[in-house]
């Protein structure tokens, strides 16, 4: 997942920030001081360290309010003069200005906005909360300044004279953002508009907050070790470690992951301990507690509505998708409705399949939900002879990362990564790594933050801490984010092959930042609509498949023997395997996002668990044994997450990433030629160009969508 991008402040506190604990990093918390100080705070001026990483060594909680305050006060005060300047307004003195401006508070934002997503505690919810609403109101004070929006139509209604297209591009692109957010109401229309911004950011931090907290509530604690019976002894070892770290001596806790559907129930034998599991995270911000969301999802959905109706919009996903590549709801609702008989059908069929080996294994037992992913393994491994544990051996994380990704980016990219130790990070569990171009030129920094932790977001996301522009001359500094269980001491840390997916996923938006080479920071790098950013990413994960990867880092973890050619190939056989359950978990999560999103402005909704259970079987796709990946009280995605009518993005993306793969492999697979020039008409090339225009240069013709059904195996 790729959070949206910082140039919007208070869309960067919704994508960025979506975890709280009381746990302790580090950096001392403590509370702001009154007035800031460049000599003893220093996020009041650039980083002295390489690309500017943050100095996170010597940043303290204490110094973000000054910060914010400082960067804020800064912000506005660089915005005005552009705004009130007595030249008549000009690209340059404009929008390359604008450009320019909120340097302080941008830097701010970005290195507290990633610790509140990774290591966030009491000091920093405070600020958070605090700094929300704050935050929304910069970003109205300037999107909603008149003086500011009529330099920007003029330089709009000039544009054609503008020899650059880049330039051309980035003025388009401010005139809109400035429209969608107001620039041309009227002054009671402006003031209603505030209003409902604020809210909805508190209204979002709240979500974010009740989340985290009732999933470490839920977590599942076991007293006995035949209870986790199924799992490895790295996974025993840090359900052990992670209980003692939470108080309960002697005994396992199965933390919940972000989805619905939980990893573990796929090995747990112990029917009672996957029913319980599955049952928590069904169960989240909704209990009737302090921590359900319920009240929070309603008003949050009727201020979208009524926003977008302000605006012109019928609804928030009309608003939301008019600056997307899809454009419309109907387009969406097209596309997702079009592959639901085919998915329904798969999953159907996949189901009387677990219910038939059921029947043989265990005479009696009626399928649930909370047996699906157990009885797929069972199924998955009589079919292809394949066993998930055994596959585990062969991924042990150094060498998936060192001989695999790496080996990746070398093969397709010429580039190479080389670990700094020099360079202070926020968690001792985070690596930095510079980034050589074939040339030897650098090109930028790698943080890898792999493990999971209490204080940390599930999921797994991209987000920058330096974005890379030629304005301001900066490269990029980017990280990738996991949530993989930390194995106990001495234990190697073994991935899945879903999570070594997700591993070369995310590589895909960190290349995308990298390699961006962009004059300008609101184009640069991911800085792209959302039904286009996951579409490197998605095209990465398909590497992770290639024998020639496969060959150099799946080795077994204690005798270094490689993987059989023949567990290779049902590690690639049994790649579809499953793809009904998954497409319809997703599918169902993405026709929730809509029914919420399309609802007309004044609606009124009473129960959000009978909206939900109405909206899934209008749609099709209310199954009582796949449930959505995200129920509406714990879809942080569409909430606080940036991806409100979006989440249809990552189908519409996969598309996208299965068609230019199919290329790849058209032209001799994992090479440099094909690198090269993905490299040239996509990664480098930011939003400067739109996002089809991009794929069809690289793809040499326009989408065909055949090669993502192929991809899911439902042709």
């Amino acid at each position: 997942m790729r959070p949206i991008p910082l140039c919007a402040l208070a869309a960067a506190v919704a994508a960025c920030a979506t975890s709280t604990s009381t746990h302790s990093t580090d950096m001392p918390n403590a509370t702001a001081t009154t007035a800031p100080d460049r000599d003893t705070n220093p996020l009041l001026a650039p980083s002295p360290l390489p690309y500017q990483a943050p100095p996170f060594d010597r940043i303290r909680d204490e110094h973000f309010l000054p910060a914010f305050a400082a960067g804020m006060e800064q912000h506005l005060a660089e915005v005005r003069a552009i705004a009130d300047q007595p030249e008549p307004p000009t690209f340059a003195n404009t929008i390359a200005a604008l450009e320019r401006s909120g340097t302080l508070l941008h830097r701010t934002a970005k290195v507290f906005f990633h610790l509140v997503g990774t290591d966030k505690n009491e000091a920093r919810q405070r600020i958070q909360t605090e700094m929300a609403p704050k935050l929304a109101a910069h970003q109205d004070a300037i999107h909603l300044d008149r003086a500011l929006f009529a330099r920007i139509e003029a330089v709009h209604a000039a544009r054609t004279t503008l020899a650059d297209a880049e330039q051309r591009r980035l003025v388009e692109r401010y005139h809109a953002s400035f429209v969608r957010n107001g620039a041309r109401l009227d002054a009671g229309a402006q003031q209603r508009l505030r209003a409902i911004n604020e809210e909805a950011s508190r209204l979002e931090t709240q979500f974010q907050d009740r989340l985290l907290a009732d999933t470490n509530a839920l977590a599942v604690v076991t007293d006995a070790r035949e209870q986790l019976a199924g799992l490895d002894d790295s996974a025993v070892s840090a359900a052990a470690d992670a209980a003692r770290a939470a108080g309960h001596d002697g005994k396992y806790l199965l933390s919940l992951q972000l989805p619905s559907s939980q990893g573990v129930l796929s090995s747990l034998d112990d029917r009672a301990t996957r029913r319980r599991v599955f049952e928590a995270s069904l169960q989240r911000c909704s209990r009737g507690n302090e921590q359900d969301t319920q009240a929070l999802v309603r008003r949050l959905a009727a201020l979208r509505a009524e926003r977008a109706q302000l605006l012109g919009f019928a609804n928030h996903a009309a608003y939301v998708l008019a600056d997307q590549m899809a454009g419309t709801p109907a387009a969406v609702m097209q596309m997702l409705e079009g592959m639901t008989p085919a998915i329904v059908a798969k999953a159907n069929a996949e189901a009387r399949e677990l219910q038939a080996h059921l029947d043989t294994a265990l005479p009696g037992t009626r399928l649930e939900p909370w047996d699906w992913a157990w009885t797929a393994e069972k199924v998955r491994a009589a079919r292809y002879d394949f066993d998930e544990a055994e596959v585990k051996q062969y991924f042990e994380l150094e060498s998936v990362l060192q001989h695999g990704l790496f080996h990746m980016a070398e093969q397709l990219y010429g580039i190479t990564l080389r670990e700094r130790r020099d360079l202070p990070v926020h968690h001792p569990d985070v690596r930095v790594f510079e980034v050589f171009d074939a040339d030897a030129s650098a090109i930028g920094l790698f943080y890898a933050d792999y493990y999971a932790r209490p204080a940390k977001r599930g999921g797994a996301w991209m987000s920058e801490f330096v974005d890379q522009n030629e304005l301001q001359g900066t490269k990029p500094v980017v990280v990738n984010v996991l949530n993989v269980p930390k194995p106990g001491p001495g234990q190697p840390t073994l991935l899945t092959f879903d999570e070594v997916t997700t591993l070369f996923h995310e590589f895909g938006h960190g290349v995308h930042g990298l390699f961006s080479r962009v004059r300008y920071p609101l184009l640069s790098g991911t800085n792209v609509p959302r039904d286009f950013v996951e579409f490197p990413s998605q095209f990465h994960e398909d590497f992770a498949f290639d024998p020639a990867v496969l060959q150099r880092c799946a080795r077994h973890w204690r005798t270094g023997a490689p993987m059989p050619a023949d567990l290779v190939a049902k590690v690639q056989r049994a790649r579809k395997f499953g793809q009904g359950f998954a497409s319809l978990e997703y599918l169902a999560a993405a026709l929730l996002d809509m029914a919420w999103h399309t609802l007309p402005p004044g609606t009124e909704v009473p129960d959000v668990a009978a909206f939900e259970a109405e909206a899934l079987a209008k749609a099709g796709v209310a199954h009582p044994l796949v449930p959505p990946r995200y129920r509406s009280a714990y879809f942080a995605h569409v909430w606080p997450g940036g991806y409100s009518a979006g989440y249809y993005a990552y189908l519409w993306s996969e598309a996208l990433a299965a068609d230019a793969f199919a290329a790849v492999m058209e032209r001799g697979g994992m090479n440099r030629r094909n690198g090269d020039a993905f490299r040239d008409a996509v990664l480098s090339r930011g939003l400067t160009r739109e996002p089809m225009a991009m794929f069809a240069a690289f793809r040499g013709r326009d989408l065909d969508t055949r090669a993502l059904l192929q991809r899911r195996g439902l042709l």
